[in-house]
């Protein structure tokens, strides 16, 4: 048996067509780190008070680093609110957020240290997440409790800077994210119910092999305007590769799902920003927000995205910005087995300007390729539009076995102009 398993060996070092990986590294395996997941640090039992009241960044970051230093394992955040400001992921080092338990963001901004950091398409001094892992491979972030962001503060905030100047953009009232995962390679973030995010909720950047499940994402979303949560994104998937996203719940006062790269008219040139790809998206409830899927506030080549039992209760089912400074690619996106409900709209295809520069540049060009609906039915507000840009070439969209009732129903001729239909049936009638 020895000589065989040696042969063996032999072979799949030396045949270029034997799959390597799945032979020299167990380390990869949850079997191999069964060991570092089953060492517990309980932060209630380590210097940490659950009485929200208490501000426990100090605490909190000493057990991550303790862990971290005898080898890895679990930090547990059990049942009680822990106040705390951003606190910083080790390799190695897990978080489970126990039921009834709450890591919950401190209202001061000065407890989010400023530092060089990815937001909106490109790199600048911003506040930190409350939770931030860089580089912290096979990650998890697991339970049944809350990340809550205490995000209202926040959120007046912002709007009275707006009230008081003209133009105010997202980025000229500091914020912080609930979590920010970058650089991360096979992460699991599973159960959390993230909410009331001071700005993003879940930023994942230049990450490949991520999976969300089981998550909830909630921020003020149709109460009076001051305290609408504003940029209040569920998850953005920036320039990262190979992510599920399932059975997870989205109301938000943003974009439920947004895929992100980079921007400006020299956007392919950027290599922090690689393209957004594998993306799966199953059985999740959209009930507010921008869109089940969103592409193009900041965005560049976006391709194989498939969304499949879903149900959009009032938002856009697919939503694509295309922005006249910025060359986009949006192809192989598929939606299939969609249920419409409430105030949803089922395309949004169209022009977005709130924030442009072509920094003198000639506008770039964009596609959109390969967009296919499929197997929609219920009922929503409007079927929605399709406006292109003068550099913009777009294949007809594929609508195929669409039924639905829409309260104010009609195509404009340029909208007709980018649709394929297959028995697509509108208040009864086949359009």
């Amino acid at each position: 048996m020895t000589i065989k398993n040696n042969l063996f060996t032999t072979l799949v070092l030396t045949l270029p067509f034997l799959s390597v990986p799945h032979v020299i590294t167990p380390a990869l395996t949850p079997q191999a780190n069964q060991f570092v997941a089953d060492k517990k640090y309980n932060i209630a039992q380590l210097g940490a008070v659950g009485d929200g009241v208490t501000l426990n960044t100090k605490a909190i970051q000493t057990v991550i680093d303790d862990c971290a230093k005898n080898g890895g394992g679990t930090v547990v955040i059990p049942k009680g609110t822990f106040l705390s400001g951003a606190i910083f992921l080790k390799p190695g080092v897990n978080i489970e957020i126990q039921a009834d338990g709450v890591l919950k963001g401190s209202t001061n901004i000065e407890d989010y240290p400023k530092l060089m950091t990815r937001i909106e398409g490109h790199f600048e001094p911003w506040r930190a997440a409350l939770i931030n892992g860089d580089k912290v491979d096979h990650l998890k972030i697991t339970g049944k409790g809350t990340l809550d962001g205490s995000g209202s503060p926040f959120w007046k905030k912002f709007y009275a800077q707006r009230e008081k100047v003209s133009g105010t953009t997202n980025l000229d009232v500091e914020r912080p994210r609930l979590a920010f995962i970058r650089d991360s390679k096979d992460v699991l973030i599973s159960g959390i119910n993230f909410k009331d995010s001071g700005f993003w909720n879940l930023h994942l950047y230049r990450d490949k092999g991520v999976t969300v499940e089981d998550c909830r994402f909630e921020a003020a979303h149709r109460s009076k305007p001051d305290d609408h949560a504003p940029s209040s994104d569920g998850i953005d998937v920036d320039s990262s590769q190979d992510i599920i996203i399932r059975r997870c719940f989205f109301a938000v006062g943003d974009d439920d799902i947004a895929l992100k790269g980079t921007k400006g008219p020299f956007a392919m040139d950027d290599k922090d920003s690689p393209p957004v790809e594998n993306i799966r998206i199953s059985d999740c409830v959209f009930e507010a927000g921008g869109g089940v899927v969103t592409c193009g506030s900041e965005a560049t080549i976006v391709r194989n995205v498939k969304i499949e039992r879903c149900e959009a209760r009032g938002v856009n089912v697919l939503r694509l910005k295309l922005r006249p400074d910025t060359p986009q690619q949006y192809e192989d996106i598929s939606l299939t087995d969609i249920t419409m409900t409430g105030n949803s709209t089922l395309l949004k295809v169209t022009p977005w300007t709130q924030y442009f520069d072509l920094k003198g540049q000639t506008p770039p060009k964009s596609l959109i390729k390969n967009v296919r609906i499929e197997n929609v039915n219920g009922s929503c507000a409007a079927f929605g539009e399709i406006k292109g840009t003068p550099t913009s070439a777009i294949e007809p969209l594929q609508l195929k076995n669409i039924d639905i009732k829409v309260t104010e129903f009609k195509i404009t001729p340029e909208t007709q102009k980018y649709l394929k239909l297959n028995n697509v049936v509108v208040n009864g009638k086949t359009i």
